[in-house]
This record gives structure tokens, sequence and C-alpha cells, in this order.
């Protein structure tokens, strides 16, 4: 009997051991090879995104929104200056500025507590969602001219 359990030991030592060999020999694998990064998708992907936020009742009729029911639109929106900023780039300084407009009130927004707010047009929040209509208004506007001069 005690060969047998030295046995049993024996091979499942062996097994542990095997266990951690194949173990580390994984660590060791650098997994797949990152590729290359996706391209940025062009003003026409952003003239869509902007049709479809400017159909968003948070953009139609700011003033009489709940600010808190905004958040979501206006995490969208601050993703949408960035693209617009990167689109502009040195070529379009209007856009690039209106951009900054979006931001401007996307920062009030957040900075002062709206995802919490629930009193519709009551400042700052009110306001902020109304800034951020108009700057939204400016940067469709600029992309469609852009677009018409250059396509």
């Amino acid at each position: 009997m005690l060969r047998t359990v030295r046995g049993v030991r024996r091979i499942l030592v062996a097994a542990g051991g095997a266990l951690v060999l194949m173990l580390a020999g994984c660590s060791n694998e650098a997994g797949p090879k990152p590729g290359r990064p996706a391209p940025d998708p062009g003003p026409e992907a952003l003239q869509v995104k902007l049709d479809a936020l400017a159909v968003d009742p948070c953009f139609v009729a700011p003033e009489k929104q709940k600010p808190k029911g905004c958040e979501k639109y206006v995490t969208q929106l601050a993703n949408t200056a960035l693209t617009a900023r990167k689109l502009a780039g040195t070529r379009n300084p209007g856009l690039a500025a209106q951009a900054d407009q979006l931001d401007k009130a996307v920062a009030t927004y957040r900075d002062k507590g709206c995802n919490a707010a629930e009193d519709p047009g009551t400042a700052p929040c009110g306001p902020a969602l109304t800034d951020m209509s108009a700057a939204l208004r400016a940067i469709k506007a600029s992309l469609r001219q852009s677009q018409a001069t250059t396509g």
C-alpha cells in the first residue's frame, strides 16, 4: 500500500509539473499581432452621425428636456467634437472653432452636474443644451459647405 501511495504521488507531481510547464510556455506567447488601426471614417460618416443626432429630442427642443435625460446625447456630442476637430485639421479652422464651442457647452453640462438636473430650461443646464444644439447646427452647416466645395 505504501508503494501505491508513492506511485500516486509521483504521478500527481509529474502531472502538476507538466501542467506548470505548459502554462509557463503559454505565457511566452505574444498573442495575436495587432492589426492596423481603422482609418478615420471621413466626412460622410460624420454627416451620418450628425443627422442621427439632429433628430434627438435634446437637439430638437433642448429647452424642454430634463437635462439628466440628455446624458447619452451629450456623450455622443463630445465624441463628435473630437471627430470634427480631427477632420478640420488645419484646412478648416471654422469647423475646429465650432468643435471648440461644442466642447465648451459639453464641459458646462458636465462641470455643473447637469446629468442629475431635473428642471428643463433652467440655468446653467438648459442654456448648455441650447448651446450644444447651436454648435451642432453650425458643424453640420460647415461640413455640408466643405463637402460641396471639395466634392
